[in-house]
């Protein structure tokens, strides 16, 4: 009830898993009692993550096998409004199936910067889905697109615009449900959004406690298992510890598609921001990113 999207029964969906039929039977079935089911009132999508079998040399499923068996789902959910990629773990397989897929919509900024930082925990197994999970994120005022570019760059605006702006008031900001279902919670973090006065640039911090986690780690050690998981990144880094100094300007990578990682704290307590453009990697690069996968080019074509 209320939802706008319902997800058609295709999880684990694929020729290695489905036995005494095929996979577009199996995904023709789920569409149509979505549809069913939702009569109307909610878009229906097909639903997929990994294929259950690492890509190789560490398992037994070669990357053009991969491939073919995601153009094959993607083919038979092609009466599905959309389709949902989750709960992915290896990076490489992600980019497989985003290279496959004929639609592909890339995050909002604010939540690029929060699932950066708490999908990998969660993948990762160190963080619960049931976390308190508490979250801001500063941005430049072009975030807010032309309305708001024009009001800032306006010679009468508010006096009080030269100050940041904390806005999302109610909790019910639009990006909480992309961070609540690709990072797999049970709740929607605490979110607070800033506006500055500077036209791009962003810093969202994640902010956490020791005790939230699985398993008792050092903010050094979150560090490391970070820099552990987008090793080999083509635009994604981690910090030093305690980043390259004591502050963090938000607009540091404006005019780049890159995203830093600087995880900071102690005494069982500790922040990881995402330093990133909210106009490169977090909209028009990571864009281009996706375009460049999907068309089979060098992932950093023509992007900085």
């Amino acid at each position: 009830a209320g939802s706008d999207v319902l997800y058609a029964c295709t999880f684990g969906v694929n020729r290695r898993r489905v036995q005494g039929c095929t996979v577009e039977q199996v995904v023709s079935a789920a569409i149509e009692n979505g549809r069913m089911a939702a009569d109307g009132r909610a878009e229906v999508w097909l639903d997929t993550g990994m294929l259950g079998a690492f890509l190789e040399p560490l398992g037994d499923l070669p990357e053009a096998e991969a491939e073919d068996m995601y153009a094959q789902l993607f083919a038979a959910g092609k009466t599905a409004d959309g389709i949902i990629l989750e709960t992915f773990f290896d990076l490489h397989e992600l980019e497989l199936a985003v290279k496959t897929a004929r639609r592909v919509a890339n995050p909002g900024c604010h939540a690029s910067g929060c699932i950066s930082s708490v999908y990998p925990l969660r993948a990762m197994g160190m963080l619960p889905a049931d976390a308190h999970i508490s979250c801001y994120s500063l941005t430049g005022y072009s975030g807010g697109g032309k309305k708001m570019i024009a009001s800032y760059e306006a010679e009468d605006r508010d006096p009080r615009m030269g100050s940041c702006r904390i806005y999302g008031l109610d909790q019910a900001h639009k990006h909480l449900p992309e961070m609540v279902k690709v990072c797999s919670l049970e709740r929607p973090p605490l979110f607070s959004p800033v506006v500055g006065d500077f036209y791009r640039g962003m810093a969202t911090t994640v902010m956490l406690e020791s005790r939230q986690l699985t398993e008792p780690l050092s903010a050094e050690e979150i560090r490391d298992r970070l820099a552990a998981w987008y090793e080999g990144s083509a635009f994604v880094e981690v910090a030093p510890f305690g980043g390259d100094e004591s502050v963090i300007y938000a607009d540091t990578l404006a005019g780049t598609n890159r995203l830093r990682l600087t995880v900071c704290g102690g005494d069982g307590r500790f922040t990881v921001t995402a330093l990133f453009d909210n106009l490169g990697k977090g909209a028009s690069g990571a864009a281009v990113q996706n375009m460049n996968i999907m068309l089979g080019l060098d992932e950093t074509a023509g992007l900085i």
